[in-house]
């Protein structure tokens, strides 16, 4: 998928066609992080009924996995001093996909850098215009803890990403990988830390939060058989499994419930497409 088309975002955004910047780059972005990348499902404040209002993106959501990390999720509105409002274009773009802030350090867990390298250049360029957008909120929230040693990078600079092939599988697994992430939680992890993807989406580890512990569900057709397209749409964007039962947060049910129909059926033809795993 990754491959040279030319330059950093910062070259990327003036060859863009005048009709894209800003209006339409901007409400590209907003599908995309109130939808499917449901970046407030992290980045929101969060309390008894969901996000906190006024708080949008602003940071402070505690995410501890004992042992692991202790992460604190940051400000990515414009504010100047809490937030990333003094960050370039290409900065921004670099902590998303490389993982990388501005001061060199590297971004942790549970950001997934290892998926965000694969954006397309395009989307990368509607999500920025967009959190250029939203209010500026003044938050300064504490710092992140990791016991376990960061990597020193998540591999080359990312120069630059191809939009998927225009084919429903192919969209679906972009809109599964590296913009909703989904793969992530459903796929189980190897004894060394790092996601084992010859069993995409055969469920992953137990997340404790305060939701109580929750295991990631197996989503291959081998989990999937007896569930109708309409069923999987209802448990994506509603929390509703084929049986009647509720299932549970961290997934991020009121985001995708913004999805376009077109994005349900890709994502639904892309888990009918994985391996029948068990």
């Amino acid at each position: 998928m990754r491959h040279w088309i030319g330059g950093l975002l910062a070259a990327l955004l003036p060859i863009l066609p005048a009709a894209a910047q800003p209006d339409a780059l901007v409400a590209r972005g907003r599908q995309l992080v109130e939808g499917i990348a449901a970046c407030g499902n992290c980045h929101t404040p969060k309390g008894p009924q969901g996000d906190v209002a006024g708080m949008a993106y602003a940071g402070g959501f505690v995410i501890d996995i004992p042992g692991a990390f202790r992460a604190v999720v940051p400000n990515i509105t414009p504010d100047p001093e809490t937030g990333i409002g003094r960050w370039s274009d290409a900065e921004i773009a670099r902590a998303i996909r490389d993982g990388k802030r501005p001061d060199g350090s590297t971004i942790g867990p549970p950001m997934p850098i290892e998926l965000y390298r694969d954006i397309a250049d395009a989307d990368l360029a509607a999500i920025i215009a967009y959190l250029r957008s939203v209010a500026p909120i003044r938050n300064a929230v504490g710092k992140s803890s990791y016991p376990m040693p960061l990597p020193p990078s998540y591999g080359p600079p990312v120069a630059g990403v191809a939009a998927p092939a225009d084919d429903p599988v192919a969209r679906g697994a972009y809109l599964a990988g590296p913009l909703g992430h989904c793969i992530e939680c459903h796929t189980p992890m190897l004894a060394d830390g790092r996601r084992d993807w010859s069993r995409t989406g055969a469920g992953g580890v137990p997340i404790p939060g305060p939701f109580g512990m929750v295991v990631p569900r197996n989503i291959t057709p081998a989990a999937l058989s007896g569930w109708s397209d309409a069923q999987v749409i209802r448990a994506i964007t509603q929390g509703i499994s084929a049986d009647g039962g509720r299932l549970s947060p961290p997934m991020a049910f009121p985001y995708y419930a913004r999805m376009s129909d077109a994005e349900l059926r890709d994502v639904v033809a892309y888990l009918r497409a994985l391996p029948p795993l068990r």
